[in-house]
């Protein structure tokens, strides 16, 4: 149901109903209580409805989460005085899960908040607009950008973060405990969770087990979504465009989520063309392929990344991942150091161009290119803070 298009009163008739709906003899039933309903007589100004954490086909509550912006632990909220004015434009955020489930206008919102963020972090020491907020993070792979951007972000909204570290070794998963079993349990003590993986598709299994807000920060080969937005943002701020760009994405493209990520998220744009330059073990997958034909996006795949420089405004260089091979060393080593962003791909690149790389990089960006105003990737990785302040922003608070 749409909230936007109820009057206040008919909205204090619709919960009511909603909260009496739950049987006496339900396993909820202290639901049931005025804590559901709070001061229906004042529901002009807040409503607020606390949501139990069971699933949907025992919770008749559960589905009001993804309706209502979240202001407590388990306890959502409308404000009505605002809804109507600032949000009824806007999108609701429940879960960050693949790059696909966004749209332009969702970008250009996303990059505003990401813009006042970054006003937040440099203007001020700091932010209390998610005090009393936790964020549980589950790292299943190693990470440093990723983890600490999002403890950091969170830290500088002024909420407080949970964290394990290494989860595969290091938390009950070692034990044979299942996802699901686990998110059940955090989501218990925390009110977002921020997921890192080792599977393809576990962000997806734990959002949808979850009655609090997922993050995907990566999972195995499939996507890393937080990850594409600050590609594009960056790309956005450096390049001042992101209609009509050539993209040129190097390296390990087949295990790479980041660009697997990056290239559904530029979809969403027009008359883009993108360059795919890898060795032929990690060539971009044919899925991506398609799915580029069927948005329009022209695409051509390349052996001479310095011809591909000369034509690009973004170069996208990655790491050939070698934990993705397995016991095969021998075709990493035939992928590795094939190639590399130097300063010859520097003299063709063309000015205004930038280099980009989602870190941490090896030997495929030579330590020379640092120095050149055209190398974003640590910029990139700055950039990575504002977008998740504004995602945590967004899934905790709304609009």
């Amino acid at each position: 149901m749409s909230f936007t298009a109820l009057s206040a009163p008919a909205m204090d008739a619709y919960v009511l109903n909603l909260c009496t709906r739950i049987p006496s003899d339900h396993p909820m039933k202290h639901y049931r209580s005025p804590i559901c309903c709070q001061a229906i007589s004042n529901a002009r100004e807040a409503i607020f409805v606390r949501a139990p954490p069971p699933p949907p086909s025992s919770n008749p509550l559960y589905s009001l989460r993804k309706g209502l912006p979240m202001r407590s632990s388990q306890c959502y909220s409308l404000d009505m005085k605002d809804y109507s004015t600032s949000c009824s434009n806007k999108f609701q955020l429940d879960d960050v899960v693949e790059s696909q489930q966004f749209d332009t206008d969702i970008l250009n919102g996303i990059f505003e908040v990401a813009y006042e963020m970054e006003k937040i972090e440099k203007n001020s020491p700091g932010s209390n607009m998610l005090k009393g907020y936790l964020m549980a993070t589950l790292f299943y792979e190693p990470s440093t950008r990723t983890r600490l951007s999002f403890e950091s972000a969170m830290k500088r909204l002024g909420g407080e973060v949970l964290t394990t570290e290494n989860a595969r070794e290091f938390s009950s998963a070692a034990k044979g405990e299942t996802l699901e079993d686990t998110i059940r349990t955090v989501e218990g003590y925390s009110d977002i969770i921020v997921l890192r993986h080792f599977e393809s598709g576990a962000a997806r299994r734990a959002a949808s087990t979850a009655s609090i807000p997922v993050i995907n920060a990566g999972d195995g080969p499939g996507q890393h979504p937080t990850q594409a937005l600050l590609d594009v943002y960056t790309i956005k701020r450096e390049i001042g465009r992101l209609d009509g760009i050539s993209l040129g994405l190097v390296g390990d493209l087949a295990n790479g989520r980041t660009v697997r990520s990056l290239a559904y998220l530029i979809a969403k744009y027009q008359k883009v063309k993108i360059y795919f330059v890898a060795p032929d073990v990690v060539k971009m997958k044919d899925d991506i392929k398609e799915y580029l034909t069927s948005m329009g996006i022209e695409w051509e795949e390349s052996s001479d990344l310095l011809e591909v420089a000369s034509r690009c405004d973004v170069i996208y260089q990655t790491r050939i991942q070698k934990e993705r091979f397995g016991e095969r060393i021998d075709l990493y080593e035939a992928a590795r150091g094939k190639y590399i962003v130097d300063k010859n791909v520097l003299e063709v690149l063309p000015k205004h161009a930038v280099i980009m790389h989602p870190l941490p990089r090896l030997d495929e960006i030579t330590v020379d290119v640092d120095d050149d105003s055209r190398a974003a990737y640590f910029r990139q990785a700055k950039n990575g803070l504002y977008i998740r302040m504004a995602l945590l922003k967004l899934l905790l608070l709304g609009w």
